[in-house]
């Protein structure tokens, strides 16, 4: 475990040592704080069913910045690796392979978290001011964050794995950003190839993540969606284990 937290250390402070961390963090407070706002101004001068929460985590900015975020943050975390010549050093070292591993994932999550943790503000701030919860329940609330930590559990580990496959950090942010547009994409497949059984439009959209955000920004958490991600997360998890051991013994 100490040598876990080493590795994990050493991850964390490699991204705030980067200009890229900050320029991320500076876009994403951006987008998120023109969402949360236009989410607000739909709101006033006639009543609605839909609350804030809901508005600001399921638009089209806030999907679009969700898809340009794990590129950005998980590109270098093996790609640097073999660019600055250390990764015969790191797999060589006395570590486990699933230390390293698990090292790249948690510190991309972790700074995944930190970017989303100022939002958090907003909600603070429209109560404050409005005098007033920004969900009918804390369900819709808790369920929102919640969601938005199993997606970027999902996605970074898609992205540490897109890394760990190439050696360029550009063709690294390629693969995961197709890969993820591919998977928003995934709902839709039916209607592209002309499918109407409604069994099988069931089944693709089990995998919207839009749905999915749509119903737990409501405070309807679904028990299957949390086992799907955190299942998909842990697959991964294990492919990136098995192409870094590859690598390692190639190298």
């Amino acid at each position: 475990m100490r040598t876990l937290l080493t590795l994990l250390n050493r991850e964390i402070r490699s991204y705030f040592y980067q200009p890229i961390a900050y320029v991320v963090m500076f876009f994403v407070l951006i987008v998120a704080g023109f969402n949360f706002w236009i989410g607000v101004s739909l709101m006033v001068g006639s009543p609605t069913e839909t609350t804030v929460v809901e508005l600001a985590f399921n638009t089209v900015p806030f999907w679009m910045t969700f898809i340009l975020i794990f590129p950005l943050i998980t590109m270098r975390t093996y790609s640097e690796e073999y660019r600055q010549g250390t990764f015969e050093t790191l797999t060589t070292a006395p570590v486990n392979d699933w230390q390293v591993v698990a090292s790249k994932f948690f510190g991309s999550l972790f700074f995944y978290t930190v970017l989303w943790a100022p939002t958090f503000l907003h909600f603070v701030i429209f109560k404050w001011v409005a005098h007033q919860d920004a969900a009918e329940a804390s369900g819709a609330f808790g369920g929102s964050y919640l969601l938005l930590f199993l997606l970027g559990a999902f996605f970074c580990a898609a992205g540490c794995l897109s890394s760990s496959l190439v050696k360029d950090q550009v063709n690294a942010a390629v693969i995961c950003t197709c890969g993820m547009l591919i998977w928003f994409f995934i709902p839709f497949l039916p209607q592209i190839l002309g499918k109407t059984d409604p069994k099988l439009n069931e089944f693709f959209n089990f995998f919207s993540a839009a749905d999915h955000m749509r119903q737990f920004s409501k405070g309807m958490i679904d028990s299957r969606a949390i086992i799907w991600y955190i299942t998909a997360t842990a697959f991964l998890l294990v492919i990136n284990f098995l192409v870094f051991q590859r690598r390692k013994w190639k190298a």
